[in-house]
């Protein structure tokens, strides 16, 4: 059973920090097949994808958080990181990271089927 766990989420305040990660366990397979991504959700919105990562190292980001957010792995502790800087309001969501085996590595959640319970990030004016 594969598991995710999020964690890092907070209150910050615009132009400040947070590094967001997830660590995963239960998989089956190696590294080396899997896409892992963020995504985020506010109240009333759907969820969108920010960035993804494959298992190559290359990365793929939301317009609206390129230069602002980066995603990066650590396999040896088999955890995934969110690196959000320049927070505005609008960053304010519930952050879940998702993973899936093989295809493309795409920022479109329905093509993930393994997700986290997510952490809440809210940024003030």
């Amino acid at each position: 059973q594969v598991q995710l766990v999020e964690s890092g989420g907070g209150s910050v305040q615009a132009g400040g920090s947070l590094r967001l990660s997830c660590a995963a366990s239960g998989y089956t397979y190696t590294y080396s097949s899997i896409c892992m991504g963020w995504f985020r959700q506010a109240p009333g919105m759907e969820r969108e994808g920010i960035a993804a990562i494959d298992f190559d190292g290359s990365t793929k980001y939301r317009d609206s958080v390129k230069g602002r957010f980066t995603i990066s792995q650590d396999n040896a502790k088999n955890t995934l990181y969110l690196q959000m800087n320049s927070l505005n309001p609008e960053d304010t969501a519930m952050y879940y990271c998702a993973a899936k085996k093989g295809g493309l590595c795409l920022l479109l959640s329905e093509a993930y089927p393994d997700w986290g319970q997510g952490t809440q990030v809210t940024v003030s004016s």
